[in-house]
């Protein structure tokens, strides 16, 4: 895929490695901190975070790391990304999210590997843990590390070239949902996506039932927003929860039967946020 349309960044300085780091955060306080020094660690030409009006320390964190704070005016995370992307001075992005780690050397690995590989967006392999020992933090990370979504292009944690993202853009009116949306339109656009099969980082989840209740609306609310968007891909985005459940079900029975609860949840919270989207959300904001 190629594109002119954005004019070329500057310079990194001597020893930086040339990629502006991105982290969108809304009361990230609780992870911040070691996120942006696992960040810092890289050496990226520049850190960008992006608050989402947080109401707890975020802010001061990412001043004292020595973070370029803007804020989003609680636009949501598609717009945060969106607005870390136009204050990027580099022609190559890091999209980090703050409950992911980055082991010594990752970003230069994952550069040389998206540079060699002309890619258009790359992102890190994601190896997922609780953040505590708890039933619903371990079952989310369980979920993730023994799913197929692990081999999906996502941007929780992912590099790609500033010029492709600020020409086709996340979609601002999504609440989640909006990478799987952004990916359609990225293979559309014939861009090359790819997952990183060497160069894994840590991406963390926390506890509690309403933790993974609020992650599976989301995912339902995303896939419904998407399926009304993309009307060739309904069937897929529809049929998605449902084969997932059979999948993770049928892995959870053989290999963990405590995480059964959880996948029970994970389909119905998923099929009520989508009904619900297409009879309030879509119609609402078209």
């Amino acid at each position: 895929m190629t594109t002119s349309e954005t004019p070329q960044g500057t310079t990194a300085a001597d020893g930086a490695l040339p990629v502006s780091v991105v982290v969108p955060a809304r009361n990230a306080a609780r992870w911040l901190a070691e996120c942006l020094a696992s960040v810092a660690a890289q050496h990226p030409a520049e850190i960008i975070v992006v608050d989402g009006c947080s109401t707890d320390n975020t802010v001061e964190l990412a001043t004292n790391a020595g973070a370029h704070v803007i804020s989003d005016g609680g636009r949501g995370l598609p717009a945060a990304r969106m607005m870390g992307a136009r204050a990027a001075t580099q022609d190559t992005l890091a999209l980090i999210d703050a409950d992911v780690l980055l082991p010594e050397g990752a970003l230069k690995a994952l550069l040389d590997e998206f540079t060699a590989g002309h890619y258009d967006g790359l992102q890190f392999g994601l190896a997922s843990r609780p953040d505590e020992e708890e039933y619903w933090a371990q079952a989310l990370a369980w979920h993730h590390n023994h799913s197929r979504v692990r081999e999906w292009f996502c941007v929780c944690a992912t590099l790609m070239r500033r010029d492709v993202l600020l020409q086709l853009g996340f979609d601002e009116s999504f609440r989640s949902g909006e990478d799987v949306e952004l990916r359609i339109r990225l293979q559309q656009a014939g861009a090359r996506l790819g997952v990183s099969r060497k160069t894994i980082v840590g991406h963390r989840f926390s506890g509690g039932f309403d933790t993974a209740r609020d992650q599976w609306e989301q995912d339902g609310a995303g896939l419904a927003r998407t399926a009304a968007k993309h009307p060739s891909r309904a069937g897929w985005m529809v049929a998605l929860p449902l084969l997932a459940t059979i999948r993770g079900a049928g892995l959870s029975l053989v290999l963990a039967p405590r995480y059964l609860p959880y996948w029970a949840g994970f389909l119905g919270y998923n099929y009520r946020s989508m009904v619900s989207e297409w009879m309030h959300g879509t119609r609402a904001h078209p």
